[in-house]
């Protein structure tokens, strides 16, 4: 088990993430999240410069109940960029970041999913279950592919 001490975000993260640009509809974010299993999606620009993630619980978030109306508009909803929903003061890691420590941030922040960042850039999502695997890993005595 002690293995788990040494594992590093990159030795679980899912590498070169799907991302999309602010702009992207709220329906085409739901069907990533659909067609993928994924909970979250990190909202880029033209450059890869982070901007924010996008989760399913921001796109339920835009159908929050108010006076405006007594349902909201599904499909005016839907068509919204996911630039006006996404949460931008997104929990992020490091590559390099132990494993330990993301477990920590996952757990502290209730999040499920967050982006892997170097440089300005998304090289990766780490999610609950990356880490569950990396425990499994080390358990089983396996040693992590990054080295110290």
């Amino acid at each position: 088990m002690y293995e788990f001490l040494e594992f590093r975000t990159l030795d679980v993260m899912t590498r070169d993430p799907v991302t999309v640009p602010p702009e992207t509809t709220l329906a085409a974010a739901h069907a990533l999240f659909e067609e993928h299993g994924w909970n979250g999606i990190p909202v880029v620009a033209a450059d890869g410069a982070m901007l924010g993630f996008v989760t399913k619980l921001d796109l339920l978030r835009a159908f929050e109940f108010s006076e405006d109306y007594v349902f909201p508009p599904y499909e005016e909803i839907m068509q919204r960029p996911v630039a006006t929903v996404m949460s931008r003061d997104v929990a992020t890691v490091r590559p390099r970041t132990p494993l330990t420590r993301v477990l920590h941030k996952l757990v502290d922040r209730g999040c499920k999913s967050m982006p892997v960042v170097d440089d300005g850039q998304v090289v990766g999502v780490v999610s609950r279950e990356d880490v569950l695997r990396g425990l499994e890993r080390a358990v089983t005595g396996d040693k992590p592919s990054s080295p110290l």
